[in-house]
């Protein structure tokens, strides 16, 4: 228990250290304008990766499993704060963006079913994968270009969809 309160301690340090990116940034230029509510979000969802990294890394010894769990979740993390950012089809404020939730519920629910196990995983991850493309797919059947802003275009929003 000492230990687990000691890395989730340094959890903390280094999300504190991290947010202080932005805060810095604010000081010298106008593009970097977060206000409270963004720092608590960020901090919440870091540590949030950090607390369920160290819940689930600490169940196996296998370095390949940590890693890849690791990669899982940094990955989620970038789809998440791109998205919220600036969103991957058109603007921030497309409601097409909403569909991105799906690819969290599935690896959300996928973990939860494969119990956190090995092969489990990898069939998640596939599937994750699968309703990742899916994601634009559909938003392109209900929101075509002319109704929504597919900036920087149909090709671009599913090849940065594929990045994740």
């Amino acid at each position: 228990m000492k230990n687990t309160a000691k890395r989730l301690g340094i959890w903390a340090t280094a999300i504190g250290l991290l947010l202080l990116i932005p805060l810095v940034a604010m000081q010298f230029t106008e593009e970097v304008n977060w206000d409270i509510t963004d720092f608590l979000i960020m901090g919440a969802v870091l540590f949030g990766i950090g607390l369920i990294y160290e819940l689930v890394a600490r169940r196996s010894q296998k370095t390949a499993y940590r890693v890849a769990f690791g990669v899982g979740l940094l990955g989620a993390f970038l789809l998440f704060w791109v998205n919220a950012a600036v969103g991957i089809i058109g603007s921030e404020n497309q409601p097409a963006n909403l569909l991105y939730g799906a690819v969290f519920a599935a690896g959300l629910i996928g973990s939860i079913i494969s119990r956190f196990k090995a092969g489990g995983m990898a069939i998640t991850l596939f599937v994750v994968a699968l309703v990742q493309l899916l994601v634009p797919v559909a938003a392109y059947i209900i929101w075509p270009p002319p109704s929504t802003s597919w900036s920087p275009s149909v090709v671009g929003v599913f090849l940065l969809s594929a990045s994740f």
